[in-house]
């Protein structure tokens, strides 16, 4: 019996270790954020499909803003000008899980900054790519990295 009991709270202190090991991140979300994500994909024609910025998202284009949120390197390196920020965190990977996939802006600094996997906070003119080409929705330009 007494091995039973053992086996058993054993195998509640591992069970309570894999939750000690999952990783919650802050969450990165402003006003600023909740506005990038109006952004919505409407078909136009059998698979074609469009990017929409309602009129509340227009207001912010070529408009100075600040976002926090994470790098996430587009090319091999230690130190970065041109990235993707997103609101999560690169380890808990945004293509995963269920929910929509969060917005990400392509960054252009000002002059590179070193990786992190620590939240960031940016501050750069905000554009929005309305023309129909395959870049990105959103870029954030000469952007600066602030406190």
């Amino acid at each position: 019996m007494m091995k039973y009991i053992l086996l058993i709270a054993l195998f509640f202190y591992s069970f309570s270790g894999v939750h000690a090991q999952v990783k919650v991140h802050k969450d990165m979300r402003t006003p600023t954020w909740n506005l990038i994500g109006l952004r919505y994909d409407k078909q136009v024609e059998p698979l074609k499909w469009v990017s929409i910025f309602p009129p509340e998202l227009m207001a912010l284009n070529n408009k100075v803003i600040e976002l926090p949120g994470f790098i996430y390197p587009t090319k091999v390196g230690a130190k970065f000008s041109e990235f993707m920020l997103s609101i999560v965190p690169i380890e808990s990977c945004p293509f995963c899980g269920s929910g929509d996939i969060p917005s990400m802006i392509e960054v252009k600094m000002a002059s590179a900054i070193p990786f992190t996997d620590k939240p960031i906070k940016l501050r750069g003119k905000f554009v929005i790519n309305n023309s129909g080409d395959n870049r990105s929705d959103f870029f954030l330009l000469g952007a600066k990295q602030i406190p």
